[in-house]
């Protein structure tokens, strides 16, 4: 029995592989055959925006001249009530003050107030309001270095930065403490940001107070580079106004044009000279990398009681500063010089007026055209192509 079952169980075995293997021989019909697909990866294409273009922006930086208080100046601004009010002294040049987006001004004296004792010629300290009629006027930042800043001590800095600071009204070029003298001032228009520096040659005689190198900016090239540095880390245009020069010369002397050439060596764009008391023509000065600089070389008195001719003759100068952006890229150009001559008129130490050069009644000055023109022919000595810009009348 046992062996009959072993035979079985044989058989069935024998069996079941002949048949698995016939069957695995056998061409396949009707089966599917799946075979793993093959993904073909398409390129990602960045789309560009279309008819990208430059984003240009631009904006105008205008400057004046001294703001040199003589007691006659003051004392014409003098009020009933011992105020001072010298509005009326800027009224008929103001509209055309304000149409630069930045207006920057020399004060030439430092406005102490009256309660420090006012005083004119060798030592200036002048009336508060001044700084309230530059303003009031559309003077955006007050350059201080100059060789009168020492002229009533540290007392007459600190107070006059302490009024500025009141009316809200920047300043460069001295300062009341090393923290503040650290901060580079600057201000921002149409996207376009601007950092201003101010320096001086000396303060006639005046020695700095030991340890407080802060209170005024000297000329000093090593320090004038780092300062510069450090604004163009945070500007797009470095401003550097520049007391030099040699009084009542019409014309820049080779320091003057020396150092205009190491700042613009340095990267500076805009350079504002002033203590001559005439003007002396602007020029374009190129810098080691082929950079233009646009230099100012003096902008002589704008309110004074100075009583030459050409002492009494200033301006407003402008230029327009264009910023285009392509592609994270910024690119910065200096375009179209402009000039608009003034008269300071007074009569008899009275009636002080700053009037535009251009049409001058001959009441205010005998032959004002002809002094018109001779102005024109001095200030585009340098630069043919100098604009002159139409007074703004109210």
């Amino acid at each position: 029995m046992k062996k009959l079952l072993l035979m079985s169980a044989l058989l069935l075995f024998i069996l079941i592989y002949i048949k698995k293997e016939y069957f695995s021989n056998q061409p396949i019909q009707n089966k599917t055959i799946y075979k793993e697909k093959e993904i073909k990866k398409t390129p990602t294409i960045v789309q560009k925006p279309e008819n990208e273009k430059p984003i240009v922006t631009k904006a105008t930086i205008g400057a004046i001249g001294d703001i040199l208080i003589h007691n006659e100046v003051y004392e014409d601004a003098e009020q009933a009530d011992g105020s001072y009010n010298f509005d009326k002294m800027f009224s008929e040049v103001s509209a055309t003050m304000q149409e630069p987006d930045i207006l920057v001004a020399n004060q030439e004296t430092m406005i102490g107030g009256k309660k420090l004792g006012l005083s004119t010629y060798p030592s200036f300290n002048s009336p508060y309001e001044v700084g309230d009629a530059l303003k009031a006027a559309g003077v955006d930042i007050v350059t201080l270095a100059n060789n009168h800043s020492l002229d009533r001590g540290e007392v007459a800095i600190k107070s006059a930065i302490s009024h500025l600071d009141q009316i809200q009204m920047p300043y460069t070029g001295v300062y009341k403490s090393k923290a503040d003298h650290e901060k580079i001032r600057t201000l921002t228009k149409n996207n376009i940001r601007f950092a201003f520096l101010s320096y001086t040659y000396g303060t006639n005689g005046i020695p700095v107070p030991r340890g407080k190198d802060y209170l005024v900016n000297l000329i000093d090239k090593k320090k004038i580079h780092q300062d510069v540095q450090r604004a163009k880390a945070i500007s797009d245009v470095v401003v550097v106004s520049m007391h030099w020069g040699n009084e009542y010369e019409r014309l820049p002397n080779q320091f003057q044009k020396e150092l205009a050439k190491e700042l613009a060596d340095m990267g500076v764009q805009i350079i504002i000279g002033n203590h001559t008391h005439v003007l002396q023509p602007p020029a374009w000065v190129t810098g080691k990398t082929g950079n233009k600089a646009f230099v100012l070389y003096s902008l002589g008195n704008f309110l004074s009681a100075q009583d030459e001719l050409y002492e009494l003759i200033g301006g407003i100068a402008s230029i327009e500063v264009v910023k285009t952006t392509f592609k994270d890229i910024e690119k910065i150009e200096l375009s179209n010089p402009g000039f608009t001559p003034t008269y300071n008129y007074y009569y008899k130490n009275q009636n002080f007026k700053i009037l535009p050069l251009q049409n001058i009644s001959e009441s205010h000055l005998v032959y004002g055209e002809g002094r018109y023109k001779k102005i024109k022919s001095h200030m585009r000595t340098y630069i043919k192509d100098l604009h002159f810009v139409e007074p703004v009348h109210k």
